[in-house]
């Protein structure tokens, strides 16, 4: 059985009950930005990402961790044409 539901980001997040985070996101990517402008070096970017993370340290691990075993999984479950 397959259900498919047409409805915005906006609309699904409400419906599940989740909190809507898009003042908090845009101020969180701003900052962001605004801190990247000054960044002269890899290891300088990779300090500022860690500082400014959700979580910090913890939480830049994790999602390098998700990143890389998505690249994994999706290199390994590609169909060929």
């Amino acid at each position: 059985m397959t259900i498919e539901v047409d409805c915005t980001p906006e609309e699904a997040r409400s419906f599940m009950g989740l909190p809507d985070v898009s003042a908090a996101n845009n101020v969180y990517v701003d900052t962001l930005a605004k801190a990247m402008q000054g960044v002269s070096s890899p290891d300088q970017l990779q300090q500022y990402a860690a500082a400014l993370a959700p979580m910090g340290q913890v939480g830049l691990k994790l999602f390098q961790n998700f990143v890389d075993a998505g690249m994994k999984t999706g290199s390994g479950s590609r169909a060929t044409d």
